[in-house]
């Protein structure tokens, strides 16, 4: 697998006229920089609309109209599973909210490269939220997601260049710190499926995710090594305490990596990405990144 480029990226020909935020759910297909077709959904929020139905929150929304979330899932993920769309749930009492599938996943053309050139596909999603007017985007990732938002952030910065897919605050929940960590049964099972001929059969039947069978080269920038040059955007680091994946060396190797510029929270009691991350958590993680992004 080799690094693409964190350039320019195409727009989609559905996205609104620049400067007029859209009160419209919208369904389309992106094209990344490297020609790969993704399915994303824009959503406008409650601040739209006044509230949201459902739930305990129902009719509440403490957000702000000028704010989008882009959520990037984890490895098997797509927009459409049930955990994805419950964070965009939650989220979308406080902004704005796209969803996308990771190449290889869902609906979305391509093959996954578990974390590399994923970089082009979050940046595609940001750019196509910006075109709906908002002035703040606030990127939320989780597991492999939460890796991707580290690298997309540290390849973009302040580059007037890739201004379109800069973000104003990062949140990485569930992330590994380092590449090729196989630690945990867990991990051991994936690297297993991403390594083995079989193991990538049975993820593209029985978990509807496509790997290319092609390894790194080169490898791409670690987490660890991506967040230093964050700064200074706001970057939130979220972990559980009982994450089977990754134990809590990786978010304090992040958080230390970050330094100032970085806020860790370590959560009792919770487990690893989407499925672990309660409402409660999601409606903090907003507030956190309304305060934030300024």
């Amino acid at each position: 697998m080799s690094t693409g480029s964190a350039g320019h990226v195409a727009r989609p020909t559905s996205v609104p006229e620049p400067g007029t935020a859209s009160g419209t759910r919208v369904r389309t297909f992106l094209r990344t920089a490297d020609g790969v077709a993704l399915d994303a959904v824009y959503e406008p929020g409650a601040t739209a609309h006044g509230g949201v139905r459902g739930g305990a929150y129902e009719g509440v929304h403490e957000g702000s109209g000028d704010l989008v979330f882009v959520i990037a899932h984890g490895f098997t993920g797509d927009l459409d599973r049930p955990h994805v769309r419950r964070a965009a749930r939650a989220l979308a009492h406080h902004g704005a909210v796209v969803t996308f599938s990771f190449r290889g996943h869902g609906a979305s053309g391509g093959r996954s490269t578990v974390g590399d050139r994923e970089v082009l596909d979050l940046a595609a999603a940001v750019a196509w939220a910006r075109g709906f007017g908002h002035a703040r985007v606030v990127t939320v990732g989780f597991s492999m997601g939460g890796s991707v938002v580290l690298r997309h952030s540290a390849l973009h910065g302040e580059d007037a260049a890739r201004a379109e897919a800069r973000t104003d605050a990062v949140v990485s929940v569930s992330a590994p710190a380092r590449w090729y960590y196989r630690g945990t049964a867990p991990m051991r099972r994936l690297h297993w499926l991403v390594t083995r001929p079989e193991g990538r059969l049975l993820s593209r039947y029985g978990l509807h995710t496509r790997i290319h069978h092609r390894d790194w080269d080169p490898v791409p920038l670690s987490p660890v090594e991506a967040v230093p040059r964050i700064a200074p955007t706001p970057l939130l680091i979220v972990h559980g305490d009982r994450d089977g994946y990754f134990p809590l060396d990786h978010p304090r190797m992040l958080a230390t990596a970050a330094g100032d510029h970085g806020e860790l929270w370590l959560e009792p009691g919770m487990g690893h990405a989407e499925n672990a991350a309660a409402d409660e958590l999601l409606h903090r993680i907003a507030r956190w990144t309304l305060a934030q992004a300024g």
